[in-house]
């Protein structure tokens, strides 16, 4: 019998970093025991077109289920929903008002106040520079929470990247990792 595959609910905002998303989808895609389901803002729809000439078909292409941000009453927004977590990539600074705050008015934010109430793992690659202390304040809240991980999509230099998409690699591997996909691609540190 097939193991059931472990779903990554993957959200994504309009802040930028969406090669990131695109990277973390090819990822889940090539993983054996992964699958992923889409949720995209408008504003995300934009900024894909700004900084890589697709629209959101053409990521939806690299999903394996996908649900229209308005469509609150979808699936995963429900506690019942069968999914091993949530990442949001990026995950622009009005997104993480929305889930510090509970606002969830669309299903992107519906389905990450689901994973805070379940503590499933909810992992955001928070996208802004420099931070205000609203913002500071906001990710030191959430991250008291368990089963939130703020991982801020940092480049590393330890492992001598030698493209801006090894790097795109290294940081969305590394996103994965607290939902246990250890991608081949992530490069642990290996000490001096």
């Amino acid at each position: 019998m097939p193991m059931e595959k472990k779903e990554i609910i993957v959200g994504a905002t309009g802040a930028s970093g969406l090669p990131l998303l695109v990277e973390c989808l090819k990822l889940i895609r090539a993983a054996e025991h992964f699958s992923s389901a889409l949720i995209m803002t408008r504003g995300a729809e934009l900024t894909l077109r700004h900084e890589l000439a697709m629209d959101a078909d053409d990521v939806a292409d690299l999903a394996d289920a996908v649900f229209d941000i308005e469509a609150i009453g979808a699936g995963p927004a429900s506690g019942s929903y069968r999914s091993s977590g949530m990442l949001i990539v990026p995950c622009s600074m009005k997104t993480l008002a929305g889930i510090h705050s509970g606002y969830a008015d669309n299903l992107l934010l519906r389905s990450a106040d689901v994973m805070l109430k379940e503590k499933r793992p909810l992992v955001l690659a928070v996208r802004e520079s420099p931070l205000s202390p609203i913002h500071l304040r906001n990710m030191h809240e959430l991250a008291l929470l368990p089963a939130v991980h703020i991982v801020p999509p940092m480049l590393v230099f330890y492992n001598k990247p030698k493209s801006i998409e090894e790097m795109t690699r290294q940081i969305a591997a590394r996103l994965l990792a607290p939902f246990g996909l250890l991608a081949k691609e992530y490069r642990h540190w290996q000490g001096l």
